[in-house]
């Protein structure tokens, strides 16, 4: 026995179940956007696998923020560059022999032993315990922009450089010592001569980078300011640091302190959006087209809308549509083109009606009625005039 299904009356409408078609239209707008995830991953292992991580101002460094072409440059000057990563590889290097100490990160080192080598030392920006490695400069809260900057001071090495692209922390030395390149009330590289050798502190270490050293006199700063007839002992953070030793103190890792669980709630939270992500995204099928259930007349709409208008006292806007459907037909009415300012439509109308023009400006182009009355004013008044010229 076969059994015969009509099709659905109309205004009929009849639950369907997706098909596997409709259910592949649905889903794969998700699958291609799992796909350009999967692409993009790809497309950076590839484009960006082999760089590695960037380490600023590290002599070996050839990214553009590393100082490799730096290093390259002082060790063709004849001068010994030897790269440590710790405090204790500083001081052994110190035990050979009078040298120049540079630092641009002493974040994960003690600065206590590194304030009694003897020899001179240069320090880039506002390195973790400059206080003890420079007791005697102050900085500003404020930093200033990196840039171009002229020297304006008597010390040879910056004299000779020129200018220089300087900014950073803004530095104030002791009494007796020489400011370079002024910004603020302070200025980016501070110099002074101390017990154990001459300490220069400069705010930022930009001219030093590979990016930056071709620039101004920023090569020339950098050789003149590490060319001392010295080795230099070049500090840097080590390649994996170990968790933060603060003057001594073993600290916690972001990861230490997070609560045990947090791995399962980041799980959980991918598996909801992707749940909320499928179920918001899908379609069953397409929309049915059914009848109204009821009509509505046109009188009851504009009955509606304007007890809207009245609920929320929306006077202005119901004067602004009064006016607007009153200028359309009367514009028509009157030979005008559509768009006609006030200036052609009042005096046609003027001429086409008894009214004074003043009155027809001041009810089609007006301010908005004060109170309800003065908006039933106003529409009497507009219907008035659509009568007036109607009858003509």
């Amino acid at each position: 026995m076969s059994v015969t299904t009509s099709p659905p009356a109309a205004g009929e409408s009849r639950p369907t179940s997706p098909t596997p078609r409709a259910t592949w239209r649905a889903s794969r707008l998700i699958v291609l956007f799992g796909v350009l995830i999967v692409l993009a991953g790809v497309a950076s292992v590839l484009l960006g696998g082999n760089r590695g991580p960037t380490r600023p101002l590290d002599p070996e460094d050839t990214s553009l923020m590393g100082s490799k072409a730096l290093a390259e440059l002082l060790r063709d000057r004849g001068v010994t560059v030897d790269r440590v990563d710790s405090a204790q590889a500083a001081v052994d290097k110190a035990a050979t022999g009078e040298r120049l100490l540079l630092i641009t990160d002493q974040a994960y080192v003690d600065a206590r032993p590194l304030a009694g080598l003897p020899g001179g030392r240069l320090i880039v920006g506002d390195v973790f315990g400059l206080d003890t490695l420079a007791p005697e400069v102050s900085t500003e809260a404020q930093p200033a922009r990196p840039r171009s900057r002229d020297p304006e001071c008597p010390l040879p090495a910056a004299r000779a450089a020129g200018s220089a692209h300087m900014g950073g922390v803004v530095l104030h030395g002791p009494p007796g010592s020489t400011g370079c390149y002024p910004a603020g009330d302070g200025h980016t590289l501070v110099s002074y001569p101390g017990g154990r050798g001459v300490t220069t502190v400069v705010g930022d270490g930009g001219f030093m980078t590979n990016q930056r050293l071709a620039e101004d006199g920023n090569a020339a700063l950098a050789l003149n300011l590490l060319s001392t007839g010295k080795p230099v002992t070049w500090l840097v953070p080590p390649d994996n640091p170990p968790p933060r030793e603060l003057a001594g103190e073993q600290g916690q890792s972001m990861y230490d302190l997070m609560p045990g669980n947090v791995r399962w709630t980041i799980y959980m939270a991918f598996i909801a959006v992707a749940v909320a992500a499928y179920w918001r995204g899908r379609r069953l099928g397409p929309v049915v087209v059914e009848k109204l259930p009821v009509v509505v007349r046109a009188a009851e709409t504009v009955e509606g809308r304007g007890r809207l208008y009245r609920a929320r006292r929306a006077r202005e806007r119901a004067a602004a549509a009064l006016r607007a459907g009153t200028i359309d037909r009367l514009t028509a009415r009157l030979g005008l083109g559509h768009g006609a300012g006030p200036h052609e439509v009042v005096p046609a109308l003027a001429a086409r009606t008894v009214e004074d023009p003043h009155s027809l400006g001041a009810a089609l182009y007006g301010p908005p009625p004060a109170d309800d009355a003065q908006l039933v004013e106003l529409a009497g008044y507009l219907d008035m005039i659509e009568r007036q010229l109607s009858e003509l």
